[in-house]
């Protein structure tokens, strides 16, 4: 099974951008967080969404 959300550090690798551009696509709304106590995860739709959108056509 797939996971639905990872971590800042995962999303970071999985997007091939640094943790300071992911804060700030998260700021923008551009990633969805999911707060599990002190943990902030990203949900991987919210990740795909954004590669898809980014990719060109």
């Amino acid at each position: 099974m797939e996971p639905l959300a990872v971590s800042i550090n995962s999303a970071a690798k999985a997007l091939g951008i640094g943790r300071s551009s992911v804060y700030s696509l998260i700021k923008e709304g551009r990633l969805e967080v999911i707060k599990i106590g002190r943990r902030t995860l990203l949900t991987t739709a919210s990740i795909k969404r954004l590669a898809q959108a980014t990719l060109p056509h």
